[in-house]
């Protein structure tokens, strides 16, 4: 497993005062070497994403998909998905 990072107060959201900086935070957790060896990839394919926007996509989408009903989250979710940085 390996360390990533997550302490930077970047976010990537439909507009820019849905999510200030202390409504964020930060967390430090393991994941196989193999998903942040895709994760590399991606990005390196997709340069207008970064571990930030990644990660915040894949958690809303999981929690989206697996009941959580917030409009702050879907946002953040769609924000980040079809914004005018996306793919």
């Amino acid at each position: 497993m390996m360390n990533i990072d997550l302490t930077g107060e970047k976010c990537s959201i439909l507009s820019p005062n849905v999510l200030e900086s202390e409504d964020t935070i930060s967390f430090q957790t393991e994941i196989p070497i193999q998903i942040q060896q895709a994760m590399n990839v991606f990005i390196e394919k997709h340069p207008n994403w970064d571990q930030y926007r990644l990660l915040q996509a894949a958690l809303a989408g999981f929690l989206i998909q697996n009941g959580i009903h917030s409009r702050l989250i879907t946002r953040l979710y769609i924000g980040n998905m079809f914004g005018s940085h996306s793919l």
